[in-house]
């Protein structure tokens, strides 16, 4: 009969294999084969390196229905699941963090208007799949550059609060020449509400008198995305 200890060290030998082989696929470009519950495992098997973390990232998948929402998903939330720790929470948020700067980059670097799909894949990863509704504000230059990637407000699952006048009048103090409104719908849907199209209206309006230009108010949506200038309606 096998005692309790050998049944120890066969587990963290079968344990450690299975880490080793996911590692080897990971290093020999094997990556991208790799299922998501298995990119979770890794990564939480380098914040609790003792414990047996195949399970765990099942369970967090399921739980926060999917890899890209899980990724996006509150730091408490994650820390306060069973298994979970500030550590393990830290391990998933630093991917999110990386995958937005990676996303990003052309944005940041490049005039916006050259650089459209660039934008539109970085404000779909950091919005379409968000419980919650998030307003931001890309403030440009007179080349169309970036000069303030801004969050306005954040609201409950349908609704944030964006109010004209202090969308032109921070625009004023940073010497903005151009703005491109942004919002999500946290139902899914990217089409715009008359409430939506009402606001945009008004800031497009106040814009003109003091020589800002709305771009384009763009809704991000788990269906896609919305273009007020695309739509007509700007």
């Amino acid at each position: 009969m096998s005692s309790g200890k050998e049944v120890r060290s066969d587990l963290s030998n079968h344990r450690s294999g299975h880490r080793a082989r996911l590692r080897h696929r990971i290093l020999t470009g094997q990556g991208n084969g790799l299922h998501d519950h298995e990119l979770v495992e890794y990564l939480l098997a380098l914040a609790i390196p003792r414990r047996d973390t195949k399970s765990l990232a099942s369970q967090l998948i399921e739980e926060f229905g999917g890899f890209a929402r899980l990724l996006i998903t509150d730091a408490d939330a994650l820390q306060n699941f069973p298994g979970m720790g500030e550590t393990s929470a830290a391990a998933l948020k630093i991917v999110q963090i990386a995958a937005l700067r990676l996303i990003s980059e052309p944005v940041r670097t490049q005039p916006i208007l050259g650089s459209w799909q660039s934008l539109l894949d970085y404000l779909r990863a950091d919005m379409a799949h968000l419980a919650h509704e998030r307003v931001r504000v890309l403030h440009l230059d007179s080349k169309n550059r970036l000069i303030r990637d801004e969050l306005v407000s954040e609201g409950s699952v349908d609704q944030a609060a964006i109010y004209s006048r202090e969308v032109i009048k921070r625009a004023l103090a940073l010497g903005t020449a151009a703005i491109i409104l942004v919002h999500n719908h946290p139902s899914g849907d990217s089409t715009p509400s008359r409430q939506d199209i009402a606001i945009t209206r008004d800031i497009c309006a106040a814009g003109r008198t003091l020589g800002i230009t709305v771009h384009d108010h763009i809704i991000i949506g788990r269906d896609g995305h919305t273009s007020f200038r695309s739509k007509g309606l700007i």
